[in-house]
């Protein structure tokens, strides 16, 4: 079995590499239906630093456009994003970059 499919060694609800972001990307369409939305994996490059772990998913950057953002305060969308996400980020999320944009906003 390749590396990248090895179960993680966190026990109970062990997930392969890919399912957080699998589930970051459903929950992040059914909340906002965005118009553009990235999940990147930068696990590997925080390996050694506090949260991370063997097998990666612990730290993620999200690009999310969406009209459910127009007229929003930014920090009200990180919050949106967050609610969201709660079930990740009390479980093994250690780190979310977030750029959360309404469309026309994105450069």
């Amino acid at each position: 079995m390749p590396a990248d499919n090895k179960p993680s060694a966190t026990g109970k609800g062990a997930a392969t590499p890919r399912r957080v972001r699998a589930a970051i990307e459903a929950k992040l369409r059914d909340a906002f239906a965005p118009d553009l939305l990235t999940v990147i994996d930068e696990s590997h490059r925080h390996e050694g630093h506090a949260g991370w772990r063997e097998g990666g998913e612990t730290h993620f950057r999200v690009e999310i456009v969406a009209p459910a953002f127009a007229g929003v305060a930014r920090t009200e969308r990180h919050r949106r994003v967050h609610r969201a996400l709660a079930e990740e980020l009390a479980g093994g999320v250690h780190a979310l970059a977030l750029r959360a944009l309404a469309p026309g906003e994105a450069g």
